[in-house]
């Protein structure tokens, strides 16, 4: 744990806007011996009355000016001493990035590079905490039971977020290259007063207090964390008295709420009915379903989230009631996409649909009830009754993401669960809402980074891969429904009856004999209690690859990222193969347990020499034994062959384990030149 640093001369930049003005507030108030300098240009979402508490005391001190000019940048750090830098300046308004990304990149990445800069020339800066958001992850699975941690993946979504996750890559390149003493945050959304009216609770506030309808992008599913203000405010305290520098610290809270139920306590707080000041329209290009974050990092420090969600909306409303003209005239801000904000006279237009048209109202119809995600071509005769319709649960997973692909190619319509697995009623909301024909459970934890998380994370692990599957699987029955569930084949391990490399496999009738880990434990019971659901088709998925090579859950993408790797022949399931053959199987309305893998086995050397052969000449491995894999990891693996027998008599065209790996996965990444392929 660090030491506890004390700053003397803190540059706060963005002050002006919203968090910042809480942040610095808070600052003045607690710490008196301290001197803030604010630096903001007072864009159109920041004004200087958040900062009216502040402005008479005698260690506050505001500049205006912007964070791209270096020259004023370096003039203020040299003249006030700046020791710390607190970065808040950003633009931040998602709607808005996608009209004018480009004033994105040049506040966001140029301004805190200009930052970075004059700190490294400075050579005083003891401290330069970067504020970044939550966004940099883009979307957590919907059924993620442990949110993205500092260490995590980033994959931003949108113009906003990819930018701010560019300035982060800047501000951890002059942490590394030239010792900058950098600390980041990320954050989930924050609410409360003085925040300007484009971001959504302060505008259903506006609206409600007028009596208008509230916009709600999309169907509402959204979902999304809320903290308020205040207890962020003190997160940053914290983080700038005990953060240790080179760290990330995520901040936020694992109480979610979707955007429809913010809607719907908002119209509560105002008497209004909700069913009638809800008014559905257009999403953005791209909204990401859900954030979630791992805070027990912040936590250590000895944060806390102190206000109640019921206390803090109440805060807010009664802030907005006393203080509607705040912002002035903020009418632009209240509209559904609020773009033109960032260029003035720029308004977004929306052309009039022409609603007498039957096959757009069908289409609009679907898309307000959240249903539709394939619209039916208009000379499908099932038009309004599809033959087929599939539930899928699942949706940012790989197998779930790969089964809405091949219902687009196959034009299946389909939707993807809203639900978690384990929330019975909010299971019979998606059947009651999608009314499917058929359920593909593609949902489940299998550990991040892989299995050994389980071992540690127990009951939640259960609570998925357990009592969801099972919970998921009785509403279907209830229902009269098939479910298709994407089971796992790792239950087995060879042994005296299925000796390595006899060429005697599992059959679908065997009971699990491989418990070594508690992913796999959880597996072999839900499997075992699955066998009592006629309604069930499980499928025992072993070791998935897919022709996407750079994807880190494909086998082989893992394999070739080792160290050290095994030499053990296993059965594997090639994706781009039998994932379609699964989609027939629901055709079908095949029922029972099935050996998802494709006929015979192959050894990790055997496919790391057609991938030297096939991709990477230059590709070089290293064996060691299970004994010496036993040191590097926490839960044992397990090893089998599993009989596919039973797959491939009802789909007679499937191909073996090895022939499937060079047509659906080798030859389609081969970068040999024709005529130079390997022989």
């Amino acid at each position: 744990m660090a030491t506890q640093y004390t700053p003397k001369h803190i540059l706060i930049t963005g002050a002006a806007g919203f968090i910042a003005s809480h942040v610095c507030n808070r600052l003045i108030r607690n710490y008196p011996h301290y001197k803030i300098v604010v630096l903001d240009k007072l864009d159109y979402c920041s004004s200087l009355k958040n900062l009216n508490p502040s402005r008479s005391s005698a260690n506050f001190k505001f500049i205006k000016g912007d964070i791209a000019s270096d020259d004023l940048v370096n003039f203020i750090l040299l003249t006030e001493s700046i020791d710390t830098i607190m970065h808040f300046a950003a633009q931040t308004h998602v709607d808005n990035s996608f009209g004018n990304s480009f004033e994105f990149t040049k506040n966001n990445v140029y301004g805190t590079h200009v930052l970075l800069e004059a700190c490294k020339g400075n050579g005083e800066i003891k401290r330069f905490i970067h504020v970044s958001t939550d966004e940099v992850y883009g979307e957590t699975d919907e059924d993620a039971v442990v949110g993205n941690h500092e260490a995590s993946q980033l994959l931003p979504t949108n113009p906003y977020s990819a930018t701010k996750a560019g300035a982060e890559m800047l501000v951890m390149a002059y942490g590394r290259s030239y010792g900058l003493p950098v600390i980041t945050t990320r954050g989930n959304n924050v609410y409360g007063p003085n925040q300007f009216p484009e971001k959504l609770i302060p505008k259903f506030f506006l609206l409600a207090m007028k009596g208008k309808s509230l916009p709600i992008h999309g169907d509402g599913s959204n979902v999304r964390s809320y903290l308020y203000c205040e207890d962020v405010a003190e997160a940053f305290e914290v983080i700038l008295h005990k953060g240790e520098v080179g760290h990330v610290y995520n901040i936020g809270t694992k109480k979610e709420r979707r955007v429809i139920d913010v809607a719907r306590d908002i119209c509560k707080l105002f008497s209004l009915n909700p069913d009638t000041q809800i008014k559905f329209v257009e999403n953005r290009p791209f909204n990401d379903q859900r954030y979630f974050l791992d805070d027990q990092k912040l936590k250590s420090l000895g944060w806390f989230e102190r206000t109640a969600w019921e206390e803090g909306l109440r805060k807010t409303m009664e802030w907005y009631v006393r203080n509607p003209e705040w912002w002035g005239d903020v009418s632009g801000a209240l509209l559904p996409h609020p773009r033109m904000l960032m260029v003035p006279g720029i308004e977004r237009q929306f052309s009039t649909p022409d609603m007498s048209n039957p096959d757009f109202a069908s289409m609009v119809n679907n898309f307000n009830q959240a249903k539709m995600v394939v619209p039916t071509p208009k000379n499908n005769p099932s038009l309004h009754k599809p033959s087929l319709k599939f539930l899928i649960y699942g949706r940012t997973g790989w197998i779930g993401g790969l089964l809405g692909k091949i219902c687009e190619k196959q034009g299946i319509p389909y939707d993807y669960g809203r639900g978690r697995l384990e929330e019975r009623s909010q299971l019979l909301a998606d059947i009651k809402s999608v009314k499917p024909t058929h359920v593909f459970n593609a949902a489940g934890v299998t550990g991040r980074p892989n299995v050994d998380w389980c071992e540690t994370h127990k009951i939640e692990t259960i609570r998925t891969n357990v009592v969801g599957a099972l919970t998921l699987a009785d509403v279907c029955r209830e229902h009269g429904l098939l479910m298709i569930n994407y089971a796992t084949g790792c239950i087995f391990e060879y042994e005296a009856t299925h000796p390595l490399g006899s060429g005697i496999g599992f059959k679908e009738e065997d009971r699990p004999n491989f418990t070594g880990s508690f992913y796999s434990k959880t597996k072999s019971m839900v499997e075992e209690l699955l066998r009592e659901y006629d309604n069930v088709c499980t499928l025992r998925v072993r070791m998935p690859i897919s022709s996407d090579l750079s994807n880190p859950r494909n086998f082989i993408t893992k394999i070739t990222r080792y160290n050290k790797v095994v030499d053990i022949p296993n059965s594997m399931t090639i994706l781009d193969e039998l994932l379609p053959i699964s989609i027939e199987m629901a055709k079908r309305n095949l029922r029972g347990i099935w050996n998802f893998t494709n006929p015979g086995v192959v050894s990790h050397n055997e496919i790391l020499q057609m991938y030297k052969d096939f991709i990477d000449p230059s590709f070089k491995w290293v064996n060691f034994t299970l004994e010496e894999q036993a040191k590097v990891i926490v839960a044992p693996r397990s090893n089998n062959e599993l009989d596919a027998s039973k797959l491939k008599k009802e789909f007679p065209e499937m191909l073996s384990i090895k022939e499937s790996l060079i047509k659906y996965v080798f030859e389609p990444n081969n970068k040999f030149i024709a005529g130079s392929a390997p022989k």
